[in-house]
């Protein structure tokens, strides 16, 4: 009997075309800007971490205790009050970075950065701005693209290995001192301490803090200015698959003891509010979809109504209630197969017109810079999109279906109802 069921179903929708092209075309609005909507915001949450892991180290390895030392009579006494006790300056740094090298290199995989940070002041033609200094082995830097090639405006990390006191730094630092490729500055360290450096790079990665506030030099150069020898202070580590950056920096800080933070950890915050986003999203999409519901329950409704007198007929010839229930419910259904059809179609040409959108952003930097709208493109999105709309539509359909299979056909028949 089911073919015969699926006749009348498609019989009662052509006999009502336009409320069948509303019904239809309202699933298919809802699951087409549904689908549009999941690529904007995955696509902007998968270009985001992307730019996070790109940018930053899977994992960093600061020359700092997770908790602070213990004083000496923390540990030798139960109960102790301890005031006015200066704690001991200490700028060691990491000390015997190769011994930490080798023990990191037996287990981690990826590669391996470590570095040398400082404060200073760079002075050039009377102007003075403050850098954060780092101190490089340019072969490692090269290796993991700290800051890409495409980005170095004039020379890159191997001109620090030129000869004599070089120096790398962004355009906008560049612009505020007045200074250029080729230029000779003076580099006042944390120490007191100052030398001439040659400019023999100039980078521009479009993130402010780097561009007008970082300078690279060499390794050597670097523990020199700041008087700490054979010294680092931050071992970076690039791994082939970020999601072990967890794991990696526990078993990292267990073994050697300083404090090892992964990518995830350093941006908690901002991973829980793209949760709350996406939460938000998924329940807009939703709500689209539930109100597209909304608009076949009233349909059927209205159908069930107006075909009172066909139902009563047809349970008279031998049709039972679970027919009539699966008769409504499967016209809600073909509802929502054609809206899921219409919305797949208007969702993907929705994702190719957003992805044909650019922009251009103008204003203090190198060159004009040409953006696109960052979209995910994933089948999940449609069949997500498409799965919800299915299931609407088969709960719009049962909710008036279970109402006309108890009616009573006599009763119909008779003119009661």
């Amino acid at each position: 009997m089911t073919p015969l069921i699926l006749e009348l179903a498609i019989t009662h929708i052509l006999g009502r075309g336009r409320q069948t092209w509303i019904a239809v075309l309202s699933v298919g609005l809802g699951v087409g800007f549904s689908i549009a909507m999941a690529a904007l915001m995955q696509g902007g949450e998968d270009d985001l971490i992307d730019q996070l892991v790109n940018d930053m180290p899977h994992v960093e390895i600061s020359d700092e205790q997770r908790d602070a030392r213990r004083q000496p009579a923390e540990d030798r006494f139960d109960a102790a009050q301890i005031s006015g006790l200066r704690p001991l300056e200490d700028r060691r740094g990491m000390l015997n970075p190769e011994e930490i090298r080798a023990q990191l290199s037996a287990w981690v995989p990826g590669e391996m950065v470590w570095r040398l940070q400082t404060q200073g002041v760079v002075r050039y033609a009377g102007r003075d701005e403050g850098i954060s200094l780092y101190g490089i082995e340019p072969e490692q830097e090269a290796e993991v693209e700290s800051i890409k090639s495409e980005d170095f405006v004039h020379g890159d990390f191997n001109s620090l290995l030129s000869g004599g006191n070089n120096i790398v730094i962004g355009d906008r630092l560049a612009d505020k001192l007045g200074a250029d490729y080729g230029t000779t500055l003076s580099l006042v360290s944390s120490t007191g301490q100052t030398r001439s450096f040659k400019i023999t790079g100039i980078f521009h990665t479009g993130t402010t803090a780097r561009d007008e506030g970082e300078g690279y030099v060499l390794l050597k150069k670097a523990q020199i200015l700041s008087e700490r020898p054979n010294v680092i202070n931050s071992i970076r580590l690039y791994l082939p698959d970020p999601d072990m950056a967890p794991s990696v920096a526990a078993r990292a800080e267990s073994q050697i003891g300083y404090k090892s933070v992964s990518w995830q950890e350093a941006n908690e915050s901002l991973l829980e509010a793209l949760v709350i986003r996406n939460v938000i999203m998924y329940t807009v999409v939703g709500t689209i979809l539930l109100v597209a519901g909304f608009g076949i329950y009233n349909i059927i409704s209205t159908l069930t109504h107006e075909k009172a007198r066909d139902i009563a007929i047809l349970k008279s010839l031998g049709f039972t209630e679970p027919d009539m229930r699966r008769l409504f419910v499967l016209e809600g259904m073909i509802f929502g197969v054609g809206g899921s059809v219409l919305g797949w179609l208007l969702g993907f040409g929705l994702c190719v017109a957003l992805s044909m959108v650019r922009f251009e952003l103008s204003g203090d930097v190198v060159a004009q810079e040409i953006t696109r709208l960052p979209l995910a493109w994933s089948i999940w999105h449609y069949v997500i999109a498409g799965g919800f709309a299915m299931f609407s539509a088969a709960v719009a359909g049962y909710l008036p279906a279970r109402k006309a299979a108890r009616l009573n056909p006599v009763a119909i028949i008779r003119g009661a109802s």
